[in-house]
């Protein structure tokens, strides 16, 4: 099983919907998708728990949380959603960037946007590793 962490600094827009699509899209056998951040905010984006429910994603239940050596421990992957110099680095992962806006703010449909390249390339990650349920 491998793991793929998708990471920004306050954990609570583009990597929280990276991750929940992930997990929405792969194999579960194959691969799972965590989200973690190097300043956790204290909840998830409004904007972006309404944007993922449109798609019939639920995130109320999720919580922002630390990216910590023991999360990072046990997975291949890092994926940073465009947030500069304040991106964690993890020595001995795969990593990729992805400069994605953040949505935290944003018009709904800005939202919508951002949360709709997330998903691409999301899907375009399972595709190339085989991964896709």
């Amino acid at each position: 099983m491998k793991t793929v962490i998708f990471a920004c600094v306050h954990n609570a827009g583009r990597s929280q919907m990276a991750a929940a699509f992930f997990n929405a899209l792969a194999d579960p056998q194959k691969a799972r998708g965590v989200s973690a951040g190097t300043q956790p905010g204290e909840r998830v984006h409004p904007e972006v728990q309404s944007a993922m429910a449109e798609l019939g994603i639920d995130l109320s239940g999720a919580k922002p949380q630390r990216l910590t050596d023991e999360l990072a421990r046990g997975a291949q992957w890092l994926i940073t959603m465009g947030c500069g110099e304040a991106c964690p680095h993890v020595p001995g992962l795969k990593r990729d960037d992805w400069p994605l806006e953040d949505p935290k703010g944003k018009p709904v449909e800005r939202v919508r946007e951002i949360r709709d390249e997330v998903r691409a390339r999301v899907a375009a990650l399972l595709a190339r590793e085989g991964w896709l349920g």
